[in-house]
């Protein structure tokens, strides 16, 4: 950094030299000095948001959800079916497979292994034909209610669609209430560094979820 007195310095050698210049050269001059003093501020830099990561976000198959088999070496078992509430589907010759909490690429290898035995093709090609997940969102909403999303849908995007939290609304303390094997289990989650632009851990909605987001205390 310039010292006090260098700065002290320039200041006063710009005006004497700006007196022997011709009008227009003296305001070319000023320009110049304008310019060059304008360069150590700082600006405000806007960078761009990265890019959504799609290809990578991992869908878990859930009750609900309908999934596409198609067996290359046995077209007449193509087929299409609806995961029950109990999580499982049932598919010839091996019976009934549990698919719920299984990504689309673990089932399908699990099927393969089932079919190893019985055909000789056993290569299965499991697709996601439609997938949804009902969420009850209710507290200090604008819209609370029932709300049916396609999946991958974040507890954030959750509250949004119900037109955001209310002005008694705490987006600091959001319940995410979810039951597993007949039991609720309850995580708070803290979306406030969401409104504010920080970058936050994502949270994902599953089908009988319930977002209750709490009065904010005054």
């Amino acid at each position: 950094m310039d010292s006090p007195q260098r700065s002290k310095n320039v200041f006063s050698i710009v005006p004497a030299a700006l007196y022997r210049m011709k009008p227009f050269s003296i305001i070319g001059s000023a320009a110049c000095v304008l310019v060059l003093f304008c360069s150590g501020c700082e600006t405000a830099s806007y960078a761009p948001l990265p890019e959504q990561p799609t290809a990578t976000t991992t869908v878990r198959l859930s009750p609900g959800d309908v999934i596409k088999l198609v067996f290359p070496g046995t077209k007449e078992l193509d087929q299409s079916q609806k995961i029950r509430a109990d999580g499982k589907v049932s598919l010839p010759l091996v019976g009934e497979v549990s698919a719920s909490g299984k990504t689309l690429s673990e089932f399908q290898s699990e099927l393969a292994g089932l079919y190893k035995g019985q055909l000789r093709n056993n290569a299965v090609l499991v697709t996601l034909e439609t997938g949804t997940a009902t969420v009850f969102v209710s507290g200090f909403v604008t819209k609370p209610g029932k709300f049916t999303f396609d999946r991958p849908t974040t507890v954030f995007q959750a509250i949004m669609e119900a037109g955001g939290a209310s002005e008694y609304g705490n987006i600091g303390k959001v319940h995410l209430v979810r039951t597993v094997s007949g039991e609720q289990h309850t995580q708070v989650l803290n979306l406030k560094s969401a409104m504010t632009g920080q970058t936050t851990k994502v949270n994902y909605v599953k089908d009988g979820d319930v977002v209750y987001v709490t009065q904010r205390i005054f």
